[in-house]
């Protein structure tokens, strides 16, 4: 590892999102006495960041997906007091972004993947009081959000992966009782979830990676003490 550009911002819990162009697109966050809107752009050849437009919102743990149009889309997140159903566009072409339709729930610490037909499918999180199960899909060619089928089990901080049928894994998480093994396949076709075999260790705040063979790599994570084993489903 060598040392190369500093943001001008110091932030955690914000995004992280590689452009089109091979930029990286960093959103939102905190430094733990502020939640940021701001947004930069890091630059490769040169190393460095410079400041592009500011979100609408304050936000952070949100997600970002870089849409097939080169957009990105964030969605929800926690500004400091309320968690956010709100969503927004960022359009690299002007530094600009824009409000999208808002999500039926407000929630953070979800998931958010594209789907091989380019809806982004949000899934589970938190709202400040309860752990959802419930999951939507967003429509980029309308800006509208529409609810899908709920998981069988409420879970936050879990993991979602794209697999090379275009179906979508969920791992493991934590349920507010318990950390989890369990896992979840949604059929973009039918819009229903269910159970596939669950993980050999219950993991939270783990990583999966979808490998070159079609197969889950599944690493670390914390299930009442940190984890150093890996698996693969």
């Amino acid at each position: 590892w060598f040392g190369t550009g500093s943001m001008n911002n110091a932030r955690n819990d914000h995004t992280a999102s590689v452009l089109r162009n091979g930029q990286v697109l960093v959103t939102g966050g905190s430094n733990y006495s502020l939640y940021l809107n701001s947004t930069e752009l890091y630059d490769p050849s040169t190393g460095t960041w410079t400041m592009t437009g500011n979100m609408n919102y304050s936000r952070a743990v949100h997600t970002a997906s870089v849409l097939s149009d080169g957009k990105v889309l964030v969605t929800g997140g926690y500004d400091g007091s309320s968690y956010l159903n709100s969503a927004e566009l960022y359009d690299p072409s002007t530094g600009f972004w824009t409000t999208t339709g808002s999500m039926n729930h407000g929630r953070f610490l979800h998931t958010a993947s594209i789907l091989t037909n380019a809806y982004v499918l949000v899934v589970g999180g938190w709202d400040g009081s309860s752990f959802l199960n419930s999951a939507e899909s967003y429509d980029p060619s309308t800006g509208t959000w529409t609810t899908t089928g709920n998981l069988n089990g409420a879970r936050r901080e879990r993991k979602a992966s794209v697999l090379t049928n275009g179906k979508v894994l969920i791992t493991g998480g934590w349920d507010g009782g318990s950390y989890l093994s369990s896992a979840e396949l949604y059929d973009p076709s039918t819009g229903l979830w269910t159970t596939t075999g669950g993980m050999n260790s219950a993991r939270n705040v783990h990583t999966t990676s979808v490998l070159t063979n079609g197969d889950v790599l599944a690493t670390g994570g914390f299930s009442y003490f940190p984890l150093s084993t890996s698996e693969l489903y």
